[in-house]
């Protein structure tokens, strides 16, 4: 009886830890070549733009102007970087990938959340989309750039497929290194850890539940990519759509799996993400493809085929994850994306799906369609918050 009490006691103890300003151990982040600590009094975005312990730039466009605002979170920042050899990340004037930040409330619930960030955007990606959300729950929160960032992310690395790989082994490392300095500051290991993303961040978060499942109690992914050796991938889909649109013919857009309903959005992504997209994945993955993004043919691309292998995803999750993907999604399109990884991990009991009609790739565009398109980051913030 007296060591169930002691038990229950624990418990309650780590559902609600405080830990003042003036009682904050030193703490260290594991395999960190540089840190800086600061002590702030809020660690949402409301505080850290004037701070500047945020980079607005990293989160520009991802959510829309309805979102529910968040502030007042006291505690410690630590911005810092792992030892990388490349340098597409500009944030702080450090010149130096593999920058991550991580927060620690004053008042912690005893989880914390680890994210990679979307696209090819750097640390502070998730900031208004994850981190002041989770950090107004009492959650720590953790972030990682993924070892490389921007448009010429594809440079890092010498074989076909290097700096994806990369993506993997950063956030690994730095959900590592994240626990370990939770556990240093609070005196408790986190009772719940979570991975967190959107897009490629949600890629991330499959791919560690698929390999790491150690590190988590559960994932969350919004539309995260699907990379896959046979396909679907994003070298079977935007090559079509982007003839089609090229073509003029909006049925080999539809016949690469975008819904026809979402066609008002299609003049957009094709001048901001089809082709851009294409191109510098092409890089990553097939360097030696010269011809155009609409003349790409994956079927007949075997050195995509090898890189490919190396990042791919298998559905065999060991931890449970909620996916979350909206039906007029004009990057991924669902029926290519999500609708097949809920196949991929349905034999596994561990995995929940929602479809979400009218929903698409990024929240900022509700603010331009208010009444076309459906915002998918509160409900993607309810599954972080919501236990499996």
């Amino acid at each position: 009886m007296r060591r169930l009490l002691i038990l229950a006691t624990a418990t309650v103890l780590l559902a609600g830890v405080t830990v003042p300003a003036d009682a904050r151990p030193p703490v260290r982040v594991p395999d960190a070549e540089h840190q800086e600590v600061a002590q702030l009094d809020d660690l949402t975005t409301a505080g850290t733009v004037g701070s500047g312990h945020t980079n607005p730039a990293d989160y520009a466009g991802l959510t829309h102007a309805g979102l529910p605002a968040h502030s007042g979170v006291p505690g410690v920042q630590i911005d810092g970087y792992f030892p990388d050899n490349s340098h597409t990340n500009t944030n702080h004037g450090w010149n130096h990938d593999s920058q991550f930040v991580i927060r620690l409330p004053e008042h912690w619930n005893g989880g914390l959340v680890v994210s990679g960030s979307p696209g090819v955007r750097a640390q502070y990606a998730n900031d208004v989309a994850i981190s002041d959300y989770v950090l107004s729950l009492g959650y720590a929160y953790a972030a990682t750039d993924k070892g490389n960032t921007g448009a010429e992310f594809f440079t890092d690395g010498r074989r076909p497929g290097d700096a994806i790989v990369e993506w993997n082994v950063r956030m690994t490392q730095l959900a590592r290194a994240a626990r370990a300095t939770v556990e240093q500051y609070y005196g408790h290991r986190p009772r719940e850890v979570v991975a967190a993303g959107i897009s490629n961040g949600g890629y991330l978060v499959r791919w560690q539940l698929e390999n790491h499942p150690e590190l988590y109690t559960r994932g969350v992914d919004l539309e995260g990519t699907l990379w896959t050796v046979d396909g679907p991938n994003l070298f079977t889909h935007l090559p079509q759509a982007i003839k089609g649109y090229e073509q003029q013919n909006p049925a080999l857009i539809t016949a690469a799996g975008f819904d026809p309903r979402s066609e008002f959005l299609w003049d957009y992504h094709y001048t901001v993400y089809w082709k851009l997209t294409q191109r510098i994945y092409a890089a990553e993955l097939d360097p030696t493809y010269t011809g155009s993004e609409a003349d790409y043919d994956y079927a007949f691309r075997p050195e995509a085929h090898k890189a490919i292998k190396r990042i791919a995803l298998t559905g065999k999750i060991r931890k449970p994850l909620v996916t979350i993907q909206g039906t007029y999604d004009s990057l991924l399109p669902i029926t290519q994306d999500s609708d097949v990884y809920a196949e991929m991990a349905r034999h596994t009991g561990l995995h929940r799906y929602q479809r979400v009609e009218a929903g698409n790739h990024v929240d900022g565009l509700v603010d331009t369609y208010p009444d076309r398109l459906v915002p998918l980051v509160p409900l993607f913030q309810e599954a972080i918050r919501t236990p499996w």
